[in-house]
Order: C-alpha cells, then sequence, then structure tokens
C-alpha cells in the first residue's frame, strides 16, 4: 500500500498546489511510529509467555466454578463464594481479551493475535457454559429467602443492585440446560460481526483516487473521511463511489451475513421468551421499549429543521443537484485547518478546563502514559474507540490525521476513557462497567463544551461560521444520522420477525427510502447509496446506534447545565462518571439531571439545531 504523504494530503484537500505540509506524518509501516504515539500494552502483559501464564491459570479457574452447581441456594456463604469466584474469573478473562484484541487491531492481517483472541474467546465460551448454572439458581431461591441471605452475610450487601437485576429478569432466564445451550450458540452466533469485521478491515480494497496532481492514490477508510471533506467535487464523486463500489460488489454475500446476524438477536429473543429482539436488548437495562420507539417517532415528525441544513447546505454549495457526496463538502472558501497531535491536545486541555483539576490531572496524566495509539497504518482498525478492562488503564484507538474532526473524536473518546478511569476507581468489579444506555454521554459532552469554548472565544465571523458549520454537523451525524440508522435497526429485525427474508434488494430499499425520508427532497440519492447499510459496523451490536442519539441529546443538557451554572453542575456530572452501573442507567442519567423517559431532552437538541442554522444564516447576511 502507498501511503499517502502529508505535502499530498494538503494539495489534495486545498485543491491547489502543494503546500508545506501541516506536520501530520503518514507512516508505512507500524514500526516507523515514534513509541510516544503508541498505546503502551506492555503495561498489561509485556510478553506473550505472561499471557500465557494467566491463560492457563483462568483454564484452571474454570473446572473450579463447578464446585458451586447445586450449591448456591444453601446458604449466604456460598452464593458469596460463587458471586465472588464468577468475578475473578471475568476480570481475568477481560484482561486477556482486551489485550489479544487490542493487539490484533494493530494490524488486522497478523494472524498471530486474531489466533489468540479466538482463543480466548473460545475458552470465554466454556466459562460461560460452566457458569450457566449461576443465575437459574439463584432464582430459584424464594425472594425472600434471598434479600435475608443478603441481610445477614457479610459482603452480600455489595451484590444488592445485581441481585435486584437478576430478579429483573426472571421471567426470561431459562432452566440450567436452556442457559447452557445459549452460552454454546453464542460462540457460533458472534461469528456473524467477527466476519464483517474481517471484510470490513482486512479483505475489503477500495482502489485508488487521483489526485490533483493526476497521481493514483490508494483509498483508505481514513483518506476516504478526507476526500469527502475537499473542496475538489470530482474527488468527492469518485472517492464515493470507489468507496460504496467496494462493498456493493458484495452486496449478496453482506446481507446473508446481515440476515445471519439479525436472525440470530431475534432467535434469543424468542428462547427468552421477549416479545421482540428490541425488549430483549433493552431489558437487562431496564430501558422501557418506548424510549428507543420515541427517539424514533419524536425525530420523524420534528425532521424540517434537518430537511431545512440540507437546503442550506444546497444553496451555500451553489449546486444545481445535492449529492450524498456534498453532504461532508466544505461550505466556506477556507483552507481546512490541520492540527498535530499535540495542537490537538493542547485545544482540548484547554476547552475542558472548565471541568477542573479532578477531571483534567488524569486526562493530561492519561495521554501522557500512552493511552493512545495515534496513527493510521496499513491492516490497523479503522475508526477510533476507547477500551480496556478492570484491571488495566483506559485505552484509545486513534487514524489521527489532524482534522478538526479529529480533535473532537480524541475529546470524544477520551470522554470515555475518563468515564471508565473514574468507574473503575470507584466502584467494584461488578458495578464498574457503565451500561451502554449511559456510554456515549460523557464523550459527547466532551464535545459539546469544547465547542462552545471555542465559539465564545473567537469574534472572527468566519471562524465562527466554520464552528456553526462543525457544530451543525455534529449534531446531524451524531444525532440525527444515529437515529436513522436506529430506524433502519429495527425495519430489518422487524422484517425478519414478520418473517420477511432480508436480501440485498430489500436492505437497499430499506435504507435508500429511510435516508430520502430523513434527509429530504433537496438531496438525490443515487441507487448505490442504498449499499450504505453494509458498511456499517454497528448494525452488528444488536440496537446499540439509538444511544449515540439519545446520549446526545443527554450530553447537551449537561454541557448547558455545565456552562450556565459551573461547579455545582461539573460536580453532578462527576458523580455520573464515577456512578458505573451501581443503578439502572435511567435512574443514573436522572440523578446527573436529564430524564430521558420524556421527549424534552430530544426536542431541545432538536431547536439547539434549528438555532444554530438560524445564527449561520444571519452571520452569513452579514457579510
Amino acid at each position: 500500500m502507498r501511503a499517502l504523504t502529508a505535502l499530498g494530503l494538503a494539495a489534495l484537500c486545498l485543491g491547489g498546489p502543494l503546500m508545506a505540509p501541516a506536520a501530520v506524518p503518514s507512516y508505512d509501516d507500524r514500526s516507523e511510529i515514534p513509541v510516544e504515539y503508541t498505546w503502551n500494552l506492555a503495561a498489561i502483559y509485556p510478553d506473550l509467555a505472561t499471557w500465557e501464564g494467566d491463560f492457563e491459570r483462568l483454564e484452571g479457574m474454570i473446572p473450579q466454578m463447578a464446585e458451586f452447581k447445586g450449591k448456591v441456594g444453601t446458604s449466604g456463604l456460598m452464593l458469596l463464594g460463587a458471586l465472588e469466584f464468577r468475578d475473578r474469573m471475568n476480570r481475568l478473562y477481560d484482561k486477556l481479551y482486551v489485550f489479544a484484541a487490542m493487539r490484533r487491531d494493530e494490524d488486522l492481517r497478523e494472524e498471530t493475535y486474531t489466533a489468540l483472541r479466538d482463543r480466548i474467546q473460545g475458552l470465554g465460551a466454556r466459562r460461560n457454559e460452566v457458569t450457566a448454572f449461576l443465575v437459574p439458581e439463584i432464582l430459584a431461591i424464594p425472594e425472600a429467602d434471598l434479600w435475608a441471605m443478603v441481610d445477614e452475610t457479610e459482603g452480600l450487601e455489595l451484590y444488592r443492585h445485581h441481585l435486584d437485576a437478576m430478579l429483573r429478569s426472571r421471567a426470561h432466564v431459562l432452566d440450567e440446560a436452556g442457559e447452557r445451550l445459549l452460552a454454546l450458540a453464542g460462540e457460533v452466533t458472534g461469528q456473524f460481526g467477527d466476519v464483517f469485521g474481517a471484510f470490513h478491515n482486512a479483505d475489503v480494497s477500495y482502489g485508488t483516487v487521483i489526485d490533483t496532481a493526476g497521481n493514483p492514490v490508494e483509498l483508505t477508510k481514513g483518506l476516504y473521511r478526507v476526500f469527502q471533506e475537499s473542496p475538489d467535487r470530482r474527488i468527492r464523486e469518485e472517492s464515493w463511489h470507489r468507496f460504496y463500489e467496494a462493498y456493493d460488489e458484495f452486496g449478496t454475500t453482506l446481507a446473508a451475513n446481515m440476515s445471519g446476524n439479525v436472525k440470530s438477536h431475534v432467535f434469543e429473543a424468542k428462547a427468552r421468551g421477549y416479545d421482540s429482539a428490541l425488549e430483549a436488548s433493552l431489558d437487562p437495562n431496564a430501558i422501557p421499549v418506548e424510549v428507543y420507539r420515541n427517539l424514533i417517532s419524536t425525530v420523524r415528525g420534528n425532521i424540517e429543521p434537518l430537511h431545512r441544513y440540507v437546503a442550506l447546505r444546497k444553496r451555500l454549495l451553489g449546486v444545481d443537484t445535492l449529492q450524498v457526496w456534498d453532504m461532508s463538502a466544505p461550505l466556506l472558501d477556507a483552507p481546512r485547518r490541520e492540527f498535530t497531535w499535540e495542537e490537538g491536545v493542547d485545544l482540548i486541555t484547554d476547552g475542558l478546563a472548565v471541568l477542573g483539576d479532578e477531571y483534567m490531572t488524569p486526562f493530561r496524566e492519561g495521554l501522557d502514559s500512552r493511552w493512545a495509539d495515534v496513527y493510521e497504518t496499513p491492516g490497523k482498525r479503522g475508526g477510533a474507540y476507547s477500551w480496556g478492562s478492570f484491571d488495566t488503564q483506559p485505552y484509545l484507538l486513534m487514524n489521527f490525521r489532524g482534522s478538526l474532526d479529529n480533535v473532537f473524536t480524541l475529546a470524544h473518546e477520551m470522554g470515555h476513557s475518563m468515564q471508565t478511569y473514574f468507574s473503575n476507581a470507584n466502584q467494584p468489579y461488578v458495578y464498574a462497567d457503565y451500561a451502554t444506555f449511559v456510554a456515549e454521554v460523557a464523550s459527547t459532552a466532551n464535545e459539546a463544551i469544547l465547542i462552545e469554548k471555542m465559539m465564545a472565544d473567537t469574534s472572527d465571523p468566519e471562524e465562527r461560521l466554520k464552528l456553526l458549520n462543525h457544530y451543525l454537523e455534529q449534531i446531524r451525524g451524531t444525532f440525527f444520522t444515529q437515529v436513522m440508522f436506529a430506524d433502519v435497526e429495527l425495519q430489518m429485525h422487524e422484517a425478519v420477525e414478520r418473517g420477511e427474508p432480508l436480501t440485498k434488494a430489500s436492505l437497499d430499499r430499506m435504507y435508500n427510502e429511510t435516508y430520502a425520508f430523513y434527509f429530504g427532497p433537496e438531496l438525490n440519492l443515487e441507487p448505490i447509496n442504498g449499499a450504505a447499510w453494509s458498511r456499517i459496523p454497528h448494525f452488528y451490536y444488536n440496537f446499540y446506534m439509538y444511544q449515540y442519539a439519545t446520549s446526545y441529546a443527554a450530553a447537551t443538557a449537561l454541557a448547558k447545565s455545565i456552562l450556565e451554572e459551573g461547579d455545582p453542575a461539573v460536580a453532578r456530572l462527576m458523580e455520573f462518571l464515577k456512578a458505573g452501573s451501581s443503578d439502572y442507567p435511567i435512574e443514573v442519567l436522572k440523578k446527573a439531571g436529564v430524564d430521558m423517559t420524556e421527549p424534552k431532552p430530544i426536542l431541545d437538541t432538536i431547536t439547539v439545531f434549528d438555532g444554530l442554522i438560524d445564527s449561520m444564516e444571519e452571520l452569513l447576511a452579514g457579510q
């Protein structure tokens, strides 16, 4: 693979002659990257021999779990022992798994860590199988007896909320044989996401794009985003077609894989006695189905501001027909500012200073101690994420190319990492892994606080216009687009639940029709746009994406209160970050001041979006 140099990147993005690079380096191989820009996974395991030692230790623990079988309800001490032993196993598994998976993500072409990840995943299936008796035995204890055990046994009080959550799901927990069967099936049904991941991150090739100098440049996921933000419409169109043609070519295969993925969700929901896959996904965290459905219906019923923004984009670009590849094009005649990694970090730390030393000290120390893996290299997993385990520091993967979007991505992923840091520091293992429903709140609040600070700090109309546009794009991408994805995901599952097949044709049609409704009549959709469903990893995450939108609405409310109230709101945020899963996620958010069972946060976010359009139009009218 021929890497695009920073020099060529500057020329391509600006559509003009070659310029001095913006100091965003490009690497052909991971070994070329200075160590300070790589994550320190040696802090987890310094070598494979150490990993193998813990793997063997976990192998030895798994059969020991069976010693509790049939005895869990006999005494509080036996119940406590089973829960504590399970947690020790799970902690060790988490540590082994995140190391293998993150090492794999450094280069998906390298089979060593794929094999390592598969080995620990297989051991995890054995762990699930041997612990399948635990929940059914706990649920077989009469409720009054269970709470008496908790009251009378030192150490069991810690598990009170955990046990309450189990009792909530009593009707959907199978007997031991059923739970064992589902545990065995999980290793098979989990493969659909892995198949897609292998294709999406390692096998797919996007071909080349001709740059402004007439040179072919190999397209990557990271460069695709850059090309879509180019002022050169020819480059945007060409890269868009190359990108989606790569997925469309394998659409029949990817549709079969997606069908299997959705059917696996429906299978487990039916096996557990739920009315739908949606209910099965939301119920473990006590999220009412109405929260999901009301999100979609509220946005569908108030979609006009998004149509208004699409029309504004068409007008500002001056095109007769607005195409999908115009949706990320710069609206202003100004060079795209690029940031070095250090400049991005400084911008974020300045913008988030309102959060105070309790937050910012570990924030800075984390980046200085190599939490982050910074630059894109061939074979590296695309995108960005934050991860880790209870017994590791938080880690984050980036593919940093110096754009303002990259800076906000860093602020976002560090929000995840900081929530993990504070949750691990303040909760026991059983409550440290916060629910996915609240997982995007802290990260998105960081973005909202940062952009409000940047807008407040500038009086330059042109700079303010750029920030307004970025803010609008952020809401479009993180809120409206994620609601659209959630809408499509629900349609996929409901089609299977009605007995309808998911094929390339039906999925393409479903996606394009939904896309057309959300983005309105001013945007032209080519048929191949329907293939976009096939390149979205989160469709394999079982109703995850709606939480980006609910989290964005919650984060907007939290950021607004922090900027308006100061320290009292920061204190509420810190308690939220430390809460983990010590309460149900709806309740954790209520304590932070946001009620997601109501439509108000959703409507408030749409109102913010509409107001930003007003501000942008006013500034443009004054120029």
